[in-house]
């Protein structure tokens, strides 16, 4: 069983781009709201601030509007940066969500890793990991606890608080983003479950399957059952040579443009980042020294509908449960996007069991 989402950072920050902010949350919003008619199961939008990557700051309010126009598809962060927020606020807004939804949300969270994000928030970003695990924790009792919830920690202090409104899910499903070994056991030690890059996994992990071992491992030793592991995957269809430069052109675009410029610290040396984020240093030399042909399967789905197959039975058979496509990557033309999508719903999807095949026909 494997289902599918549409994936979004709402990327912008290009050079000699002419294409707004206000005009990308136009069309992310039209795309997640065609993903529901197509019939794929989820629809996770980024948050970023400042335009350091992307451009969308506030994943709740175009998600609420996306629910709004929609009847079936889950919505999700893709994910919120917890320690910038307060948990009881974050609390109550995607509780909010949950109930004009109709139970609809799913939630995905962590630390971030633009600097330049925490700033004028005046957020520390040196000890984000202890303040996330706070924040996290927090944020599940004022979900699950049925009597009002005090806390005293390093972080945060309150006294018999009970958020309103309650969500509709007893639970909602809740995801913790795993670049680090730490992250792993963060989830696994509050029962939570993961959502992953591919290209970081083979940066930190090697391979999914080493990535699902980990996770799975670290819940046994605290007593947890597994919960679902999902991932987010770059999505370009080609059909000849001319339509494969352009794809993997955008791609190393994004890498060169966005992505190096957001990543944390000195690739060239250690000192310039917390221990907590010494892993992305190797994730943002191998983003700098990206080129078109080195591009692979374990970060980018490429090519015609079989290529994408093969890789995603790969993923499949290491344990995971969901995919989410970030189509719309490297300035990538809207109908193209949408384009791109329907024919991931026509050609790929089919070739596997999930969500997506009563989906399409329940959208109607």
């Amino acid at each position: 069983m494997m289902d599918f989402g549409y994936f979004t950072l709402s990327d912008n920050d290009y050079r000699n781009n002419s294409r707004t902010a206000n005009h990308l949350i136009a069309d992310i919003v039209d795309q997640a709201i065609y993903a529901d008619k197509i019939g794929l199961h989820s629809a996770w939008i980024g948050e970023h601030h400042f335009s350091t990557l992307g451009c969308l700051s506030c994943p709740d309010i175009a998600l609420a509007y996306v629910a709004a126009a929609t009847k079936h598809i889950r919505l999700a962060p893709a994910v919120t940066v917890l320690p910038l927020h307060h948990p009881i606020r974050v609390a109550e807004q995607w509780a909010t969500l949950d109930l004009l939804s109709g139970g609809r949300v799913d939630f995905a969270c962590g630390r971030g890793y633009d600097r330049r994000e925490y700033a004028p928030f005046k957020r520390e970003f040196d000890k984000n990991n202890e303040v996330f695990a706070e924040g996290l924790e927090v944020l599940m009792r004022l979900w699950t606890e049925d009597k009002p919830v005090s806390h005293k920690g390093k972080y945060y202090e309150f006294e018999g608080i009970s958020i309103t409104p309650q969500p509709v899910q007893k639970r909602i499903p809740t995801y913790v983003a795993c670049f680090s070994k730490p992250s792993v056991e963060l989830a696994a030690r509050l029962g939570l479950n993961v959502i992953v890059a591919p290209f970081a996994v083979a940066m930190i992990f090697g391979t999914m399957k080493e990535f699902v071992r980990t996770y799975h491992e670290a819940c046994v030793r605290h007593g947890n059952q597994p919960g679902r592991v999902m991932c987010s995957y770059f999505l370009h269809f080609y059909d000849n040579a001319e339509e494969e430069k352009a794809a993997r052109t955008r791609q190393v675009r994004y890498f060169a443009e966005c992505c190096t410029s957001a990543q944390p610290g000195d690739a060239k040396d250690p000192k310039s980042l917390p221990p907590t984020y010494s892993y992305y240093l190797q994730m943002k030399q191998a983003m700098m020294d990206m080129k078109p042909e080195l591009l692979k399967p374990h970060s980018v789905l490429m090519g015609k509908p079989q290529q994408i197959i093969d890789t995603l039975k790969d993923i499949e058979a290491a344990g995971l449960a969901e995919v989410i496509l970030y189509a719309n990557v490297g300035l990538k033309p809207h109908q193209q996007v949408k384009d791109e999508l329907q024919r991931f719903m026509e050609d790929v999807a089919p070739a596997f069991d999930g969500a997506h095949r009563t989906g399409a026909a329940a959208a109607q």
